[in-house]
């Protein structure tokens, strides 16, 4: 093995040490590790590096050769430029559910009580307070919500480094929450016959509560329009995700079980119906 003494080096035995991962998993670990910006780790390739920094990067690069992705290695991610601390059994945030709290904070006003549906990281409810300030939209009541709790201590522990007041709860769907004037989430939304073409990584690492939403992926919103009602103010709104092949399932669902709702589909930026809202005409 030739020595390893810049990024360029490095960046080389990395590929040869886990030829499985994907480069851009590795450059996003190896950036991260030496606290370079995209541009910047590609500008330095010949930056000269450190024996600990070249320790460090070997231990994490095989950690990512066991398959084990790279933001559980480092312990966050980044979501809508704030880092997020994440670990083992909490789902890792993700780029388009950033496009679901920028929609949602179009419609947010002050004052209004906000649940954070399976918060999991807690990753929207911090970003969609963050920028809500930026916006001088304030006395925001914040809620968030999860069945697991390893997810509640996650989030907890986001909302306390970045200073967000947030109320936490466990709950399976609504069940025992109270009434809310916006509800956002990203629920599981995964076809379980979908396993067998998903990334391994994914399956090997995130927790499946998080992920699967039973046979035809629409388990969640099946329950979810049961209870909504009971926990919508009058002219409440929902925000959902959902895997870009149901639309037409849940279109059919709304219609059915929400007829006294104005149902808006929105696609992603890549032109995929991803997301859902729902306002009471009530």
């Amino acid at each position: 093995m030739s020595k390893i003494d810049t990024l360029k080096s490095l960046r080389i035995w990395a590929a040869e040490t886990a030829p499985e991962a994907r480069p851009e998993d590795i450059d996003f670990l190896l950036a991260e590790r030496l606290e370079l910006n995209p541009s910047g780790f590609q500008l330095k390739q010949d930056l000269q590096l450190t024996p600990d920094q070249v320790k460090q990067a070997q231990k994490d690069v095989k950690k990512l050769a066991k398959g084990i992705s790279p933001q559980y290695i480092l312990g966050y991610s980044w979501f809508l430029g704030y880092k997020i601390l994440v670990q083992r059994g909490v789902l890792i945030p993700r780029f388009e559910t950033e496009e679901l709290v920028e929609w949602a904070l179009a419609d947010l006003t002050t004052g209004d009580k906000v649940l954070d549906l399976g918060t999991g990281s807690g990753c929207i409810t911090v970003a969609l307070a963050k920028e809500a300030a930026k916006k001088n939209i304030t006395k925001l009541d914040l809620y968030a919500s999860d069945v697991t709790d390893a997810a509640l201590r996650t989030s907890e522990e986001n909302f306390l480094i970045h200073n967000v007041d947030v109320t936490v709860r466990k709950a399976n769907i609504l069940i025992g929450l109270e009434k809310f004037a916006k509800i956002i989430s990203n629920p599981p939304y995964i076809k379980e016959s979908e396993k067998d073409i998903m990334d391994q990584n994914v399956l090997q690492n995130e927790p499946q509560e998080a992920l699967f939403g039973g046979q035809n992926g629409i388990e969640f919103y099946q329950k979810f329009v049961k209870q909504v009602r009971d926990h919508l103010n009058t002219g409440g709104e929902f925000f959902l995700e959902f895997g870009f092949s149901e639309k037409d399932q849940l279109a059919e669902l709304f219609a059915q079980e929400l007829p006294d709702f104005t149902i808006e589909f929105k696609n992603d930026l890549s032109g995929k119906p991803r997301m859902v809202k729902g306002k009471w005409n009530k």
